[in-house]
């Protein structure tokens, strides 16, 4: 009996491998997902006071975000590299149709309404910015010169701009970062702190006091420091074990803002505590590493590049949202990955890591 169970058990796995072969898809890190996935519907059940509609509504996204993945796993490089000039340009369209005629909501125009549903096209430069750079230097000597330094600044800079003046800082510094992230993978550091004075110049009053209140939110706790202050209650008084889910008082009396987006990370913190935001930390750190350890497998400068940025920016994302929760970053409206309620964001993530599993499936099929 217990060889016929052992028998079964390893027949069950032997298909489950030939599955996720044929599918292209990669064991380790479709778990690392699926789990994060699971986590973040019960988080958010929590912070949006037990609303059933926005847990459907996730798991929508979440269905629409794994066709993605799943189609974009069959994508060869040579393909992606002929979409990477159509995609951007295509985004870059959609970006001014959006400060023409696009929704306004909360005091930002960001949206299109589609009808069915609003989509957020600076979304889609998260993906098109990496892979039309990627694509750019593909077939050109490592480091980049100056002149392809001049050309990859107008690749990044172009959609960053078209989105901050939405204005949306918190997605134009992720667009800039996953281009930035790509020119340093390429060799070259050289122009960040400068694009860095050059951006500010550019940001509304608003976000300039974001900026600067997080030094000391204590200088306007009721207008600019409010949310970081609620922030810090938040993750303290959770402790080492939290108060339970759904039993945290800032979040369940409406005290945080924003707890079911951008601050969805002070949630977690007081409801689980401690030990809490560490599973929920060692859980995105396994992603990242899984992720990064596939993208050293490609072959090729195109594949290897893009792959490194999907898994960095994703790094970016946590990176960000953990650093503004916790005071240690200013407010820019950076979602929790796969965490946060969020409509397009969920897409774009899951369609990146289909790109990144497809371009390590195909690395056996493309010269060096």
């Amino acid at each position: 009996m217990e060889d016929s169970g052992f028998a079964r058990t390893r027949r069950t796995l032997s298909a489950s491998a030939r599955l996720l072969s044929v599918l292209n898809l990669d064991g380790p890190l479709l778990v690392g997902l699926g789990l994060l996935a699971l986590y973040g519907l019960a988080i958010l059940y929590s912070a949006s006071g037990q609303s059933v509609d926005t847990i459907v509504r996730t798991v929508m996204r979440l269905a629409l975000g794994t066709a993605a993945m799943l189609a974009l796993t069959h994508a060869s490089p040579n393909f992606l590299r002929r979409l990477a000039p159509w995609l951007y340009l295509f985004g870059v369209v959609l970006l001014v149709v959006v400060e023409l005629t696009g929704v306004i909501g909360k005091g930002a125009q960001r949206w299109l309404n589609l009808g069915l549903f609003k989509f957020q096209p600076s979304e889609i430069m998260k993906l098109a910015v990496p892979m039309l750079a990627a694509w750019y230097l593909h077939d050109r000597p490592l480091p980049p010169d100056w002149g392809s330094l001049g050309v990859l600044a107008v690749i990044i800079f172009v959609p960053t701009g078209l989105v901050a003046i939405q204005p949306d800082l918190g997605t134009a510094a992720l667009i800039a970062a996953s281009g930035a992230l790509l020119v340093l993978m390429a060799g070259l550091a050289v122009g960040m702190a400068g694009a860095a004075v050059l951006g500010w110049n550019f940001l509304h009053e608003y976000q300039r006091a974001r900026v600067l209140t997080f030094l000391n939110p204590q200088t306007d706790p009721l207008g600019a420091g409010y949310h970081i202050i609620q922030s810090q209650i938040a993750l303290g008084s959770g402790g080492v074990f939290g108060k339970g889910w759904m039993n945290g008082s800032q979040a369940q009396l409406e005290f945080l803002p924003e707890r079911s987006t951008d601050f969805i990370f002070a949630v977690v913190g007081e409801e689980f505590g401690l030990i809490g935001l560490i599973g929920l930390l060692a859980l995105y750190l396994f992603i990242v590493a899984r992720a990064v350890w596939l993208a050293t497998q490609t072959n090729d400068t195109f594949s290897r590049l893009l792959a490194l940025c999907v898994a960095l920016t994703f790094f970016v994302y946590v990176f960000i949202n953990a650093g503004m929760v916790s005071g240690l970053l200013p407010v820019v409206g950076v979602p929790l990955p796969l965490v946060s309620y969020g409509g397009t964001s969920v897409v774009t993530l899951l369609a990146g890591f289909g790109i990144l599993m497809g371009l390590y499936s195909h690395r056996k099929l493309v010269g060096s």
